[in-house]
């Protein structure tokens, strides 16, 4: 089975989603925005989610985990719980 690792900052609004990529695009720290604005619990981690099997997450979240690219930030990914900007750290 399928397993990665990933960080995410989740938010209520796409708006708001995307003023957070732009900041990470100009080298903000992806761990700090987290910890200010994620409104999931592993915000506190800085968006830390740990490892996780491929089907564990929503479906918009679990697909762009386990297809799209490696440290880079994908987003914003719409789920019922929000908005999410995703770091895959590795897959495996």
């Amino acid at each position: 089975m399928a397993t990665a690792s990933a960080c995410h900052i989740l938010v209520k609004t796409k708006q708001e989603a995307e003023e957070l990529k732009n900041k990470l695009d100009k080298g903000a720290d992806f761990h700090q925005l987290a910890k200010k604005f994620s409104t999931c619990p592993s915000g506190k981690k800085g968006g830390d989610l740990g490892e996780f099997r491929k089907g564990d997450m929503v479906g918009p979240f679990d697909k762009a985990v386990f297809t799209g690219p490696l440290l880079k930030i994908q987003g914003p990914v719409k789920t019922k719980f929000g908005f999410h900007l995703i770091k895959v750290l590795y897959r495996s």
